[in-house]
């Protein structure tokens, strides 16, 4: 009997676009962790269809400029990895609810982050509700990452998948990893946190850790020098330490116009160890509306 870890490897990569010239980067980094993950990438870009009522002319152009930028994206994509196999979607609805959809038969969900209020942080409406709400872990690409630096995740002293991500990210880039907790009274993190990265360690020998303490007051500070220096930042969304709010409303770029690196979040119940319980994984798909005769 195959294990559930085999379906969840198998499943593939998803990425929204919105028909920006800045979508095609993101397609660029869905192809890549499709093509080092040996699963598919479907490219997804949702279209005003129903909602543009005035105008039937402009929804049906709009409509073929969808359908134009998800052929660009598969020539893209195919043209740096020829056996790539890429699929797409013109979904005739909201965006966030879509991908959130999706989320639910993907192992990776990527999306770009859209600085809506031009202050070079925040991530959008569309990302900020997709992370908050997706059943697969999110990449939100934030502009091209230092090629150096080294992971950084936010641990809590428990085996988390969200630690699991940040160690294979770690050994695939050939980097090291940097282990954040927030300082507790009692020190009941500090009991817990070495032997959980030994055990991760064991498994990732040639990935290097480092452990950072900090104050609560120093995560703000933490994360913005993080998000400029590291080549990824790795978070679970509700656990304790960092949350969703604090990585997003980070405000690095507007410092020297510096790019963000990319962040990624794992959501509550994703496998640790590589393992998702049948309850859990079924609970995934119903909070998102996909049954099992989803098409791919």
């Amino acid at each position: 009997m195959s294990s559930v870890v085999s379906v969840v490897e198998r499943l593939p990569v998803v990425v929204g676009v919105d028909g920006m010239p800045a979508d095609l980067q993101v397609v660029d980094v869905a192809a890549e962790e499709a093509a080092v993950r040996g699963v598919p990438l479907h490219v997804v870009h949702a279209w005003p269809g129903r909602q543009v009522m005035w105008s039937r002319h402009r929804g049906a152009a709009d409509q073929l400029d969808g359908r134009h930028l998800l052929e660009l994206a598969i020539r893209r994509a195919q043209l740096a990895y020829p056996s790539l196999i890429v699929g797409t979607q013109l979904v005739d609805e909201g965006a966030a609810e879509a991908l959130v959809r999706w989320s639910a038969r993907a192992g990776l969900l990527v999306v770009r982050h859209r600085d809506e209020g031009g202050l070079g942080h925040g991530w959008g409406s569309t990302a900020a509700y997709v992370a908050h709400h997706s059943v697969c872990p999110l990449l939100v690409h934030r502009g091209a990452s230092t090629p150096r630096g080294p992971v950084v995740v936010a641990v809590s002293g428990r085996r988390t998948a969200s630690l699991r991500c940040a160690f294979e990210s770690a050994a695939r880039a050939g980097s090291g990893l940097t282990a954040v907790h927030v300082k507790e009274t009692g020190g009941m993190v500090e009991a817990h946190l070495d032997e959980v990265l030994a055990e991760w360690g064991a498994l990732w020998p040639e990935v290097p850790v480092e452990r950072l303490s900090v104050g609560e007051d120093e995560v703000p500070y933490t994360i913005d020098r993080a998000s400029r220096r590291c080549r990824l930042l790795v978070a679970g969304r509700g656990r304790k330490g960092w949350s969703v709010e604090a990585v997003y409303n980070s405000g690095g770029m507007a410092s020297g116009g510096r790019q963000l690196c990319p962040v990624l979040l794992v959501p509550p119940g994703w496998p640790v160890g590589g393992r998702m319980s049948a309850g859990v994984s079924e609970a995934g798909r119903m909070s998102a509306g996909i049954s099992e005769a989803g098409r791919y």
